[in-house]
């Protein structure tokens, strides 16, 4: 399960749609970002998708 629960995430958003788009459209820049780095990133960009907007909305 991811943390933070997708739940909470969904109740503080309009829809699960946005929601998504939402993630993706951060799990993108993230994954840009970590292309030009040397060092692979340990967590998954989608993961750190979903921390990132959580903690935005102050669900964590």
């Amino acid at each position: 399960m991811l943390n933070p629960a997708i739940g909470k995430l969904i109740n503080n958003s309009e829809s699960r749609y946005e929601l998504v788009l939402e993630v993706a459209k951060q799990a993108r820049i993230i994954a840009e970002q970590n292309e030009n780095e040397t060092d692979k990133a340990l967590e998954k960009s989608v993961s750190l998708a979903i921390d990132k907007l959580a903690a935005d909305k102050g669900v964590l």
